[in-house]
């Protein structure tokens, strides 16, 4: 998406910024410690950026150029542009378009975070700062963002409106306080809004209608509320519609209704009866929708359902098919995750980066080796599995060398065999005339697709 964003905005479009509800310094604080670990510096940065064009207590601010951002950000368009996204993503900036005007002009929205007894009861937000902070820092956070409460012994003897103010007289009665001139005029106020937004297209609902009888949950029991959380809970631990309705069921109450704290807890105990005690991470994500491969038709068909494949696989799942549907191990998954931590990889580059260096290191994954690359690459702002496998053609050279040092360093006397590599690297190197072992290669590439294969045969 990043490579077509001038399809959506360029330099000359302007832009407003509009505030929803007063935005204070403790906004600050939530914003810094609490969102800026998840969606990363330049995204935290432009949020204050575009904040520092309202005047104080005003909520909107003065008309610029996509020029101006770029300048005082000194980011290309196409940056801001991706982290423009990742704001939207999670709720903190809300986008409108003026479409009839020429050049086009855009209405950023800014959205206050959470306040932090809602983001540590998210339910998402905080499960992923979790993750990303560790638990001691989570736990700090939490700490900061709490104090003491109310003594139960104090009693309230505070006294009421009708205690202190005498009653109006019929004199000072007013029948209409409108004011038509206020129509449409916003109060300068804070304001509590939900949090992110999950779309329904993340969870398939007629499947799991399909499959629950009106007798066990009536459908009346799946409220607006409901289905907001079981959106949530399926996209975060990764339930399946199926295993969704055996939840629901379990969660009903006797006043037939869904008990939203049981389906929160029995969704957990779930995730960790399947996975350990592990909480939800990265591993478990697909390449997101706009970083997705559009244009594939210089490409031949092979490799077109190479690409399809490496964009709808979560790592985790990736790493579970090329190895026959063995669940991955604990240290393979930690390498992907600390990769997609770091050097914030895209699920669908990191499958390319499995891909890469399984099938070079005899289906091993060195730490090292996967960082350096996965460094390189990052440093490269790879967004798309296409990029990704086009960097490794024309730097496989290198790559190779990386891996030749190490083995060396390794066991010295050791005659290192010829390194088999994936189809779109060897047609590369048939055209640079280097040689390779065909006949080891097609071997193993194909044990590698009957794995694959033979797993998800079963699974059918």
């Amino acid at each position: 998406m990043m490579n077509y964003h001038w399809k959506e905005v360029v330099p000359i479009d302007r832009y407003i910024v509009k505030s929803n509800g007063m935005l204070h310094d403790y906004d600050r604080k939530i914003l810094t410690l609490l969102y800026q670990p998840l969606i990363g510096t330049k995204a935290f940065s432009l949020y204050m950026s575009l904040w520092s064009e309202l005047e104080q207590n005003r909520l909107w601010g003065n008309e610029s150029t996509h020029h101006f951002l770029m300048a005082i950000m000194q980011l290309p368009l196409s940056e801001i542009f991706y982290e423009r996204l990742k704001l939207e993503g999670i709720g903190l900036l809300n986008t409108y378009l003026l479409e009839e005007e020429d050049p086009k002009k855009y209405i950023y929205e800014l959205q206050p975070p959470l306040s932090p007894k809602n983001f540590f009861y998210d339910g998402i937000l905080n499960i992923y700062l979790y993750n990303r902070v560790g638990k001691k820092r989570y736990q700090q956070l939490k700490q900061f963002f709490s104090d003491e409460r109310l003594s139960e012994k104090a009693k309230n003897v505070t006294r009421g409106f009708n205690e202190v103010f005498q009653s109006l007289h019929m004199s000072e009665l007013v029948t209409n306080l409108e004011d038509e001139e206020f129509v449409n005029r916003d109060f300068v106020e804070n304001v509590e809004r939900d949090s992110v937004t999950i779309q329904d297209e993340t969870f398939d609902f007629q499947l799991f209608f399909a499959g629950l009888s009106e007798n066990l949950v009536p459908k009346k029991a799946i409220t607006p509320a409901v289905k907001d959380a079981i959106k949530k809970l399926s996209y975060i631990y990764g339930i399946d519609p199926i295993e969704m309705k055996n939840l629901v069921i379990d969660c009903i109450d006797d006043q037939e209704e869904v008990n939203l704290e049981e389906l929160r807890r029995a969704a957990r105990d779930w995730y960790q009866l399947e996975y350990g005690d592990e909480l939800p991470s990265l591993v478990e994500k697909i390449q997101p929708l706009i970083y997705k491969s559009t244009d594939l038709h210089d490409i031949d068909e092979k490799e077109r359902r190479l690409i399809e494949q490496l964009e709808s696989l979560s790592p985790r799942q990736f790493l579970k098919d090329i190895s026959g549907g063995i669940e991955p191990s604990l240290p393979d998954l930690t390498i992907i995750e600390d990769v997609m931590f770091q050097q914030k990889l895209l699920p669908g580059v990191v499958n390319v980066l499995i891909y890469y260096v399984m099938l070079k290191t005899d289906m091993k994954l060195s730490k090292s080796y996967v960082e350096k690359i996965a460094s390189h690459w990052a440093r490269k702002g790879i967004k798309t599995v296409k990029e990704a496998m086009a960097v490794a053609k024309k730097e496989h050279r290198q790559y190779q060398e990386w891996a030749d040092a190490k083995e060396s360093k390794k066991r010295k006397k050791r005659i290192i065999r010829q390194e088999k590599l994936p189809s779109w690297i060897k047609e590369y190197e048939s055209q640079e005339d280097e040689k390779m072992n065909d006949t080891d290669f097609e071997l193993e590439k194909r044990k590698l697709e009957e794995r694959i294969k033979n797993y998800k045969r079963k699974k059918t």
